[in-house]
């Protein structure tokens, strides 16, 4: 119930690995938000597509909005569709959240930097000694194959970079980590496409006429 909060902190560099772009970490926390709620069986997968539940009340903030966020009319929307749409500024929504409730330290700051950086450095979230944290840490330590597998489609290998063991996963489950993945790919080759096409421009403004 809790794999979106854990993977913003994983997402975050507070483990030692860098910080993950914003883009990238909204796709993969609306990933984990559909792992979750599949879970209480507030939604179901038929083949690709969205079908939800009843309308539950989780008694989790971000998660109760995941719920009333679900398409209820046929057909029904796919993986990718959700987490494109719900994933719209998702990583922002859930660092308002953790700070509103105290789980991070320190004032509002630039939570994630412009391009990648080590750990400890502006992009570091600064996220206390809390429960939330040791809940995450306990989780990422263990490899549990939900977080890991998610949590590798960012890029972020930990334990020894040992690969996330999704044998015993559910085939529903499966689905949504590869959509993740498969999106996250997807966002990574437009920002790297865009960035040489700017750098192109930049050198053709520059050169001397």
């Amino acid at each position: 119930m809790d794999t979106a909060r854990d993977l913003f902190i994983v997402g975050t560099g507070v483990f030692g690995d860098r910080p993950v772009e914003r883009g990238e970490l909204s796709l993969a926390l609306a990933g984990a938000e559909l792992v979750d709620l599949l879970g209480v069986r507030a939604a179901s997968l038929e083949g690709e597509r969205v079908a939800p539940g009843p309308p539950l009340s989780l008694g989790d903030r971000m998660l109760d909005q995941a719920v009333s966020a679900l398409n209820r009319t046929e057909p029904y929307e796919t993986v990718e569709d959700w987490l494109w749409r719900r994933g719209k500024g998702l990583a922002a929504a859930y660092a308002d959240v953790l700070d509103a409730e105290g789980r991070l330290t320190g004032g509002r700051r630039p939570w994630f930097p412009r391009r990648r950086r080590t750990a400890g450095t502006a992009g570091s979230t600064g996220t206390a000694d809390t429960e939330a944290r040791r809940r995450a840490a306990d989780r990422w330590e263990s490899r549990e194959p939900v977080l890991a597998a998610l949590a590798e489609a960012l890029g972020i290998q930990g334990g020894g970079g040992e690969q996330a063991d999704e044998e015993f996963l559910d085939e529903a489950v499966v689905t949504v980590l590869a959509a993740v993945g498969d999106a996250v790919t997807e966002l990574t080759a437009v920002r790297q496409r865009r960035e040489i096409e700017n750098a192109a421009f930049d050198n053709i403004w520059r050169a001397p006429g």
